[in-house]
């Protein structure tokens, strides 16, 4: 076996996301378990470079795991000819300069969604990395989640028939900061710094609705600031000007319809944070994180309407558990060890910054269906 080392750029890893599932559940995994195998006697051993703002947190992340390379210059490291991606988990109004200074730099890209704050800039960056010849990844990380996972191979397995419709729930209840602290960052709830539900949701539903049930054709929402006041790390009142809410109609391209609930003022009262059911002529399912149930057409049973007496059945247990059939890994992981793969082996991968730019479509058009109280076409976009 030969072992390649790979510099990877990681600039965000002091956020939530960044540290959690890309630094710790993704790269150092993969060095945990000694490297990405290639099939051809090479093993990559990610190294990451830690970039960011604050010296002192990133000293402080390199210390706790061992790493040795960290910076609080940007240009320095994409100066820097020994490293070959550059990764980006930071704000959203940060990205994408930054993702051009790579791009310009020559670096491969993997970056985290929204890729932009408008259409626009989005298939800029898009068009500029083609231009460039580098290979370029965005984060979709749920199309790897165990209860997707399970989903899409009941539709490549016809359960359904024809799909009719999609409803989705996400969402929980994120405290507004005064007497419980926040569990989001309070940049997320001023448009200002690029916050809001549509702008972090919508790009997930398009890449979920796109790649298991089709390209998405037109687009109704509605948006909301249910709580207009929250209170920021430090514990001071802010105004939250940013959407925390939104409630979206999307129509397929064969048909059929998704509707789908986003939230950061709801109580949780369904078995996982997402779910989504799926109905079809010859079956339904309900997909979460991590589990999937579904009901056959031939085993659906056939309540009847009767507010006057109790439910004399208990519906959920009519469902049956999906089993997993096989080992599911961290969706995020498993998606960099794709991109690591396309970069270095040349492994097939469309999950580029073309996709990226969709997502940040629909969170722009979703934004002006709101605005406007109209439904909206979504073109098909190219470079």
């Amino acid at each position: 076996m030969t072992r390649k080392t790979v510099r990877i750029a990681m600039n965000g890893v002091t956020g939530r996301m960044g540290y959690r599932q890309h630094l710790v559940r993704s790269i150092l995994a993969l060095r945990e378990q000694g490297g990405l195998d290639l099939g051809d006697g090479t093993v990559l051993w990610p190294e990451p470079v830690l970039v960011g703002r604050r010296e002192h947190a990133l000293k402080a992340l390199a210390d706790q795991h061992g790493l040795e390379h960290w910076s609080t210059s940007l240009d320095a490291v994409l100066d820097d000819p020994a490293i070959d991606i550059y990764f980006d988990a930071q704000v959203t109004s940060a990205r994408e300069d930054a993702l051009k200074k790579a791009i310009e730099a020559g670096k491969h890209i993997y970056t985290e969604k929204p890729t932009a704050t408008g259409l626009e800039g989005a298939l800029e960056l898009a068009r500029l990395a083609a231009d460039k010849g580098i290979k370029h990844g965005v984060v979709q990380d749920k199309l790897f989640l165990p209860g997707l996972l399970k989903l899409k191979r009941l539709i490549e397995g016809g359960f359904f028939g024809r799909i009719l419709s999609i409803r989705g729930e996400f969402g929980y209840w994120v405290f507004e900061g005064d007497w419980q602290p926040a569990q989001r960052p309070s940049w997320n709830y001023r448009a200002e710094d690029g916050g809001g539900i549509v702008v972090d949701m919508f790009p997930h539903w398009e890449y979920v609705l796109h790649e298991l049930f089709g390209r998405v054709k037109s687009v109704q929402a509605l948006t909301a600031t249910h709580i207009p006041q929250r209170w920021d790390e430090q514990g001071k009142p802010y105004a939250a000007t940013a959407d925390d809410a939104a409630y979206g109609i999307f129509e397929l391209e064969d048909g059929a319809i998704a509707q789908i609930n986003s939230s950061w003022t709801v109580r949780v009262n369904r078995d996982e944070l997402v779910e989504f059911q799926v109905d079809g002529t010859e079956g339904s399912a309900v997909a979460g994180l991590r589990n999937c149930r579904v009901q056959h057409r031939s085993s659906t049973p056939k309540p009847v309407w009767n507010p006057d007496i109790p439910a004399t059945e208990v519906f959920r247990d009519q469902w049956q558990e999906v089993p997993d059939n096989a080992e599911f890994d961290n969706g995020f992981k498993a998606q960099w060890e794709l991109f690591l793969k396309h970069v270095y082996a040349d492994a097939p991968y469309h999950w580029d910054l073309l996709a990226g730019a969709r997502g940040v479509q629909l969170a722009e058009l979703g934004l002006k269906s709101s605005a406007e109280g109209r439904r909206f076409d979504v073109p098909e976009i190219s470079l």
